[in-house]
Parts: structure tokens; sequence; C-alpha cells
């Protein structure tokens, strides 16, 4: 493939249909387009950091940005650097080292999740191997680090911070929760180094790279944070969908690989004789899977899964935390840039991919 800004998409429509929504009136358009303008500027920053010399990583390390991608993170970043100097070269750098991490993370667990696919493609362990998918993600870690090491300590930290919450976050998924542990709380604190920490980066970096004030790093981290967990907790919605051209995964992709989402947790936690019955016939299917059974023996389960008021209820909790995370940032300015934080914690619980 020939490599192009605008073979991923380059417009925030594309990435979450998110531009009627968060950048909604006449104020907030003249935001949007400077948003905009920022995103093309760390799409070609991406397509020349992911430049390798030596052709099979070039082409592994590629594979997945060429795949397209929302991205949400530099988004974030390029939108809360307005509360500073606004879209500077350092914003833009900070921007691509964030997309680069989360962009390592996702090689990194399809090899443990033993995803199928991946942004609508099969998954890069199983276009080159397990040991190639997990250096790929070592090297993008490694060129984001690179680039942060350009913009001195506190830039370092931010990454090395980040990406030991990440790590911690997947150690504790593949451990799950121990005996004493509450399973739903463990989850969210799982959700909240996974996904949060590198949502809450963003929005944090966007003041630091940009000279803002220091007071707004801390509402910001919050925001992210809490935005971060209401987004994985709808894609956990999402995940159940029986439409893979949404999702761009095979539904219950999670369920099906023996990682509880918080539709199995919190129909776990039900004593009526259906939810007793479908958590067996969840279980079942998982180990019969794990020992070798086709993946397919869980779709009648999953469905109903799907229709289950341990679903709703997870898309309800999507909405709390989104809340949580809209009233972090009320030490902030009012204007455009608080008004589309707003709307974007409110539309990332409320989604349909």
């Amino acid at each position: 493939m020939t490599p192009s800004p605008s073979v991923p998409g380059s417009r925030v429509a594309s990435r979450l249909g998110l531009t009627e929504r968060v950048f909604a009136g006449a104020k907030s358009r003249r935001l949007l387009r400077t948003v905009e303008g920022g995103l093309d500027r760390v799409e070609q920053s991406l397509a020349a950091e992911l430049r390798m010399a030596d052709p099979l990583a070039d082409a592994a390390s590629r594979y997945l940005y060429e795949a397209g991608g929302k991205r949400v993170r530099p988004m974030l970043v390029l939108l809360t650097c307005q509360l500073g100097e606004g879209v500077t070269e350092p914003v833009v750098e900070a921007a691509t080292a964030l997309e680069l991490t989360h962009l390592g993370s996702l090689y990194h667990d399809d090899v443990m999740d033993s995803a199928d696919v991946r942004r609508g493609v099969p998954a890069a362990h199983s276009v080159w191997g397990n040991n190639i998918a997990i250096l790929t993600g070592d090297l993008l870690f490694s060129r984001a680090s690179q680039i942060m090491a350009r913009h001195g300590e506190r830039a370092m930290r931010l990454q090395a911070d980040t990406f030991e919450r990440l790590v911690l976050g997947q150690m504790h998924e593949t451990i799950g929760a121990q005996p004493g542990d509450d399973p739903v709380e463990f989850y969210l604190q799982v959700l909240a180094d996974k996904t949060g920490s590198l949502i809450a980066a963003s929005a944090q970096a966007g003041v630091l790279f940009s000279g803002g004030d220091p007071a707004y790093e801390q509402p910001l981290i919050v925001f992210g944070e809490k935005a971060g967990v209401a987004f994985q907790l709808l894609d956990d919605v999402i995940d159940l969908s029986d439409d893979p051209g949404e999702t761009g995964k095979v539904p219950g992709t999670d369920l099906r690989a023996g990682v509880p989402t918080m539709p199995y947790l919190l129909l776990t936690q039900r004593e009526d004789a259906a939810s007793v019955s479908l958590r067996e016939r969840i279980d079942r299917g998982v180990a019969e899977i794990t020992d070798g059974a086709d993946a397919a023996i869980l779709d009648d389960a999953l469905t109903a899964l799907r229709d289950h008021d341990a679903t709703e209820q997870t898309r309800r909790l999507a909405r709390e935390w989104s809340q949580q995370g809209i009233d972090a940032i009320e030490p902030l300015p009012d204007g455009p840039v608080r008004d589309a934080l707003t709307r974007f914690a409110v539309a990332v619980a409320d989604r349909s991919s």
C-alpha cells in the first residue's frame, strides 16, 4: 500500500460521527476548522513517523494505521490546546506520540485476546504471527518515546506514567479479579488504566504542550479518565452488536476469548433463573471454545446477553461516568472548548461504533 495521510480518513466526521454533536453551533464551527487542520497535520506526522528502514517493520507498523481509526486521542489534544497557544508543533508531536502509543497497544491487545479482526481487517498477528505483532507494538512504543524525548522531562514523564498504567491495566485484566476483589470495581479500574489513562493524557497534553494554565490540567485528567471509562463501557455494549460492519470486529470477540466484559459481570450479579441459566450457557461455551470448539457456539447466548437488562445497565453506567467527566471540567473557562468537551463526553456514551 502507498502511504498517504488521507488513507485513514482525514475528517472528524469519519472517525466518530461527532461533527454535528461535538462542534455544534456557529462558534464551534470555527473551532472545528482549527481542529480539522490540526488533525491533517497529525496525519502527516503519523505517516512520517511510521516510516521504518526495515521493509517488514515498515509494512507491519503501517498495517493498522492504514486500516483507519477514530483518532480520538489526537482530537482531544488538538481541542484542549485551544486553552493555550493553540496548534503548535509540540502539540502536533504530542498528539502523534499518544496516537502511536494507542496504536502499539492494539497490536499487543489482539495477540493477548486472540482477536481475529481489528478495524475491519485481519488482526496483525494473523498476518505476521504473534512475535512480529508484539515486536511491532514495541516499535511503536519506542517511536512514541522518541518523540516525547524531544520535549523534555515532563513530556517523558507523561509518556512513562501513561505507559505504566496501560501495562498494569493489561496485567490486571489478564490475571483477573482476585479473592476479596469486587469484580465490577476491579473491572472499572482496569478500564481506567487501559483506556482512561491514555485519553486523560491526551486531554492533559493539549494544555501542557501549548503552554496553557497548569490549573486546567487536573480537571482535564479527571475528565479524560471518566470519559475513557464511559467510552470503553459503551464499547462493551457495541461488542455485542450483531453487525460486524459497525464494530470492525467479530461480535462478542472479548467474551469468546474468555475476557469478561461489563454486561457479563452485571449478569453474574443477577440471581433470577433466566440470568443464572444464561451465565452458565456463556461459561460452558467459553470453556468449549478454549478446548477447540467453533466460536460460533456462543452466537445464541451472546444474542441473549445483548437483549438482557445487564447490557442496558451497562449503557446507564456509561452515562454516569460520562456525567462525572462533565462535572470535572466545571473549573474550565466557559466557551466553545468546554462546550465541545461536554458534548464529547455525552457522545462517547451514546454511539453505535
